[in-house]
């Protein structure tokens, strides 16, 4: 039953995800855009979101070096999605070396929350589906 219910609610939580990764790489883009020599950058949705469809979380903890006796160790787990973020082509660059355009960014944010809350949207109306099947 758990598995149904896995393979019922996989791809949108796989979709949120991705979503969710977009919006932090925007909103870095945004609270960036008067540093210097800062390069905007963005994901193609439907490509990163094929790729994490098809792809487990399978790569390889990458630590940390060491270089002291009394350092914490520490190790990161990469994400599948970590090679499909880009760097954006800049319209028109700022004379710093900034490529973020405000314009755009507000644009992609903007979007990006839409479609977030749409497929919150879809998901609530799926489980609250469930749940009146379940009653009856």
């Amino acid at each position: 039953m758990i598995d149904r219910l896995n393979n019922h609610f996989g791809f949108h939580q796989t979709a949120l995800a991705v979503r969710q990764q977009r919006q932090e790489i925007l909103a870095a883009n945004i609270a960036n855009a008067d540093t210097p020599n800062y390069k905007a950058r963005d994901m193609d949705f439907s490509a990163a979101l094929k790729q994490a469809m098809g792809h487990s979380n399978t790569l390889a903890p990458i630590t940390l070096s060491l270089t002291s006796a009394r350092h914490i160790p520490g190790v990161a787990q990469p994400t599948a999605l970590d090679n499909t973020v880009l760097y954006r082509q800049p319209l028109q660059p700022a004379l710093d070396g900034n490529t973020v355009d405000m314009d755009v960014e507000r644009m992609a944010f903007a979007e990006n929350t839409m479609q977030y809350q749409t497929s919150l949207t879809l998901l609530s109306q799926r489980v609250k589906g469930l749940m009146a099947a379940l009653q009856q």
